[in-house]
């Protein structure tokens, strides 16, 4: 499995079975997707950046939540909780929030895990809460978690959500500007015991190289590119 990092929560996830990008919104990739290709597309909450002026209007899940259109002309898009299965990928679901309150402040989210290459991602989007035990066990056994870092949780929290789910790689996804996530990148690293990690452009693990001990990766963001 091969990882790359778009930008805030914008992760590309490419295997075997397929290529899944989660949440390649327009104002994250842009509107050509800067090299961004995908047979899948995850949204876990809706775009924060504002709507589109002209344009085909913005599709909208079964709870009504307003979804970006993405780039990627022709993926299939999948934007809440359930169980697929879309061109040989295996995807879950999980109903989560954005905030501590389920959902009242900052809406909803879906933590979607990916199965590729004998392998199990999470992609955590925008989650603003620790996990609850059904939440845990919805998960399972995990290899690899995106995890974002700068939003609603705390650094502390963030590293606590680490534990609970497991994963022995775990990649940060900064979110805001550079003012606002470098100090909470900082600090959640101080929390996973890191110093001075390197960023890499991308990160490829197979089943064999998956690490015994919690590793943390920082990867180089591509959304420039």
């Amino acid at each position: 499995m091969e990882i790359s990092w778009f930008g805030e929560t914008s992760i590309r996830f490419r295997g075997r079975e397929g290529i899944v990008a989660a949440d390649a919104y327009r104002s994250v990739v842009g509107p050509t997707g800067r090299g961004l290709t995908a047979d899948i597309v995850t949204f876990s909450h809706p775009d924060d950046a504002p709507p589109p002026t002209r344009g085909r209007a913005a599709p909208s899940d079964s709870d009504g939540r307003v979804m970006r259109p993405t780039s990627l002309e022709g993926a299939f898009l999948l934007d809440g909780p359930g169980e697929y299965e879309v061109r040989n990928v295996l995807i879950t679901g999980v109903r989560s929030f954005r905030d501590d309150e389920r959902g009242a402040r900052r809406g909803l989210n879906t933590c979607f895990i990916y199965e590729l290459d004998g392998m199990h991602a999470v992609h955590l989007g925008d989650i603003g809460h620790l996990l609850t035990e059904e939440q845990v066990g919805e998960f399972g056994s995990v290899e690899v978690a995106c995890v974002p870092v700068g939003s609603a949780l705390s650094p502390a929290q963030a590293a606590e959500l680490v534990a609970q789910v497991g994963a022995k790689l775990v990649v940060p996804m900064p979110i805001g500007n550079e003012a606002t996530s470098r100090p909470a990148m900082e600090r959640f690293l101080h929390e996973m015991s890191v110093q001075d990690p390197t960023p890499v452009a991308r990160l490829t693990v197979t089943i064999s190289t998956v690490p015994s001990e919690t590793t943390v990766v920082l990867l180089e963001s591509r959304s420039k590119g």
